[in-house]
């Protein structure tokens, strides 16, 4: 557990870990976008396919073949996860922080209850 002193530092450098796989999600995005408008466009100088169906089939089998394409959409699952798991981290160190200072108040009250009952008592 961490000292109450440590949590804001662990939730800004989590918050920043967070925001940095933004960051990577929407490039990511960007590539995975102009491999689709690529595919796009091969689709539709296609004049053989007669129909948005065979369209739509022609493209997810171009997207298939292109390894780069896999391999963003992988990356792409990859980084979804982690930032995921990024929020829960956050989360939860939100609430230690919580729980952190809640103790600290409870001792302090505990030992001013303390004084005021020895106060009361005469010593």
């Amino acid at each position: 557990m961490l000292k109450l002193s440590d949590y804001p530092v662990a939730i800004a450098r989590t918050n920043q870990a967070i925001a940095e796989l933004d960051y990577e999600l929407s490039a990511l995005r960007q590539v995975i976008s102009a491999f689709e408008a690529k595919a796009d466009l091969i689709v539709g100088s296609d004049f053989h396919l007669k129909n948005d169906t065979q369209r739509k089939a022609r493209k997810f089998e171009l997207l298939q073949i292109n390894q780069e394409y896999q391999k963003a959409q992988e990356l792409s699952a990859k980084l979804t996860t982690e930032k995921t798991n990024a929020i829960g981290h956050l989360e939860y160190l939100r609430n230690q922080f919580s729980v952190a200072k809640l103790e600290a108040k409870l001792i302090i009250a505990q030992q001013l209850s303390g004084l005021e009952t020895r106060e009361f008592a005469g010593f």
